[in-house]
């Protein structure tokens, strides 16, 4: 016979939950005490560091030469990953094929482009003119090669080319994260598979694709300063310019070091908006607690 009372057995009341007072985490006041004291200490070094000289800084911020080269970097972003990800998506698919030697060429390329230095690539297509002196069509015109690859087209092939590498296992990953039985089912409607490619699994993919893929357009944006050895016109070389006519190297970097935390802030503002775009509709719900009926 059970001869325990009614209030052990189902639990503590309601009152006495609400005069429960919370457990003292002193190891949590502890850390939060020492980040604070860390954090004031480094905004007191900032502050009060001469040398770091803000007001140079704020001169610079906005300089014409300073905003050409940030537009730079902005621009070889925006068509290195462009590229990159177009030829990236097509290797994808290559290596997801049923043709051999499309994965074949698919997997030399990835294994030669993610095996190589970024530099290295930057400086082969920047020098390309002492391999082939002239480009042309046959039994057509012909171009000087350093007339046609431009320092900048130089470095637009560099950084689309080995983004591809990259874009090309991310797309592949997302791509197999969809379930085949969505393509199945599309195949059964009647979609061609481009449409069913189009329609049905590129959207999905996307969920899995986004965030590395935000992650290498922040990366993109940091590696174009790579291509200052190529002396194109870039946000760190044209500080680099600057500092070397005025011996400010110190603000200068700091300019540099603003701008690219600002594009930075935008990329990952406009990446979580993507994401929540591409993740509505799958989002789990959690389920609502039941409500515990009284006992007549």
């Amino acid at each position: 016979m059970n001869t325990a009372s009614p209030e052990f057995i189902s639990g503590p009341r309601h009152d006495d939950v609400a005069l429960a007072k919370p457990r003292l985490r002193i190891g949590r006041w502890v850390a939060n005490a020492l980040v604070a004291i860390v954090t004031l200490q480094v905004v007191w070094f900032l502050a009060t560091n001469p040398r770091f000289e803000w007001g140079v800084v704020a001169e610079f911020l906005t300089a014409k030469a300073v905003l050409h080269g940030l537009g730079i970097s902005i621009l070889l972003t925006f068509f290195g990953m462009t590229f990159g990800t177009v030829l990236g998506t097509l290797l994808a698919l290559m290596k997801l094929g049923r043709f051999a030697t499309g994965r074949a060429v698919a997997g030399f390329y990835t294994w030669l482009f993610r095996g190589t230095p970024l530099l290295i690539q930057l400086l082969f297509w920047y020098n390309l003119a002492y391999l082939i002196p002239r480009i042309g069509i046959p039994f057509g015109p012909d171009w000087d090669t350093n007339e046609l690859i431009t320092p900048f087209i130089a470095a637009v092939l560099g950084l689309a080319l080995n983004e591809a590498a990259y874009m090309a296992e991310i797309m592949r990953a997302g791509i197999l994260s969809v379930d085949s039985g969505q393509q199945d089912a599309a195949r059964a409607l009647g979609f061609t598979p481009l449409r069913s490619f189009w329609r049905v699994v590129f959207p999905q993919a996307m969920r899995m694709v986004l965030p590395p893929a935000g992650s290498q357009v922040i990366g993109m944006l940091k590696g174009t300063s790579l291509v200052s050895v190529i002396a194109i016109t870039d946000l760190l070389f044209s500080v680099q310019t600057i500092y070397n006519r005025n011996f400010k190297v110190v603000p200068l970097l700091l300019v540099a070091m603003v701008w690219y935390l600002f594009v930075f802030s935008l990329l990952s503002l406009f990446q979580r908006r993507m994401e929540a775009h591409f993740s509505r509709g799958h989002a789990v719900q959690a389920a609502e607690p039941a409500t515990d009926k009284e006992a007549p």
